[in-house]
């Protein structure tokens, strides 16, 4: 896995959110962690591919993600897929329920990554996409990358 740089701070990435939904819009939140967490989240171990987002009292979590044990925390490390609490504005969390009621979409976690030394979360609120859809999806960039390899062997 590429180190983290601060011309590359992402940190986890969940490549199945943009095969399996349509992105419509994005959000920044924060992320409340224990210090393991941190640590964690730090040598990069996450996986977000089953991650999803839901409204509980008027605060979001991030349910079913998965942030490692850190190796050196013994008795203090954090429970793997705990519900973990998003920090965002009032606004835009009544914004994404409002949506989440009329029009049936779903909120994923997209990417974890370092923001002046904080750790953030970029949110989505998706749409989810047929099998069509998503073979589409493919075809389209199988057809973009014959075409740039076509150009890249023909300069030569």
């Amino acid at each position: 896995m590429p180190r983290m740089t601060p011309d590359n701070p992402v940190l986890a990435t969940n490549k199945k959110a943009f095969h399996d939904y349509q992105i419509v819009e994005r959000f920044e939140a924060g992320i409340q962690l224990t210090g393991t967490e941190v640590k964690s989240c730090r040598d990069r171990a996450i996986q977000l591919n089953d991650g999803y987002i839901k409204i509980l009292n008027g605060q979001m979590f991030l349910l079913n993600v998965h942030i490692s044990v850190y190796g050196f925390g013994n008795r203090f490390n954090h429970e793997v897929r705990r519900q973990r609490r998003l920090l965002m504005h009032k606004k835009e969390i009544l914004r994404i329920a409002q949506w989440l009621g009329t029009r049936g979409g779903t909120v994923v976690p997209l990417r974890f990554y370092l923001k002046q030394g904080l750790i953030k979360v970029e949110i989505a609120y998706a749409q989810g996409k047929s099998h069509g859809d998503q073979r589409e999806t493919l075809r389209k960039r199988d057809s973009e990358e014959a075409m740039r390899r076509s150009m890249r062997n023909h300069r030569s």
